[in-house]
């Protein structure tokens, strides 16, 4: 009887650490933020015609160069990495529309009105 108990202990321990062995005891894993896309439209803007447009953490502005007067403005959002959609407000016309520009380059924006106009901007150097 007393080596029936010893067995049954000794295989109880076997089973025991069979058991540790088998538990994966791995950290949890860490959950990160994913990151955000840099605004890539962060600046001064500039039309063939010297319309200034400037674009400042989702907010959009044109202004005449001459007189800085407040030609539209509004807000804009990337629909992906390379195409941004512009909502703004014409203060001469007093209309909404909607802009959709894709970033072709660092230093140039290629435009579309929701009226089909199309148009370019360039990016403003710095200094």
């Amino acid at each position: 009887m007393n080596r029936l108990v010893r067995i049954s202990s000794i295989a109880g321990l076997a089973a025991l650490l069979a058991a540790c062995q088998a538990v994966n005891y791995s950290p949890a894993p860490v959950l990160r933020e994913a990151p955000q896309p840099r605004d890539q439209l962060q600046g001064t803007w500039v039309d063939p015609n010297g319309i200034v447009s400037s674009f400042n953490n989702g907010r959009f502005e044109t202004r005449t160069t001459d007189t800085n007067s407040l030609l539209a403005d509004g807000n804009y959002q990337f629909r992906s990495d390379r195409l941004v959609e512009i909502q703004l407000t014409s203060r001469v016309r007093g209309t909404t529309s909607t802009v959709n520009c894709a970033i072709v380059s660092p230093t140039q924006l290629n435009c579309t009105s929701d009226a089909g106009a199309q148009f370019s901007l360039a990016r403003q150097a710095v200094g």
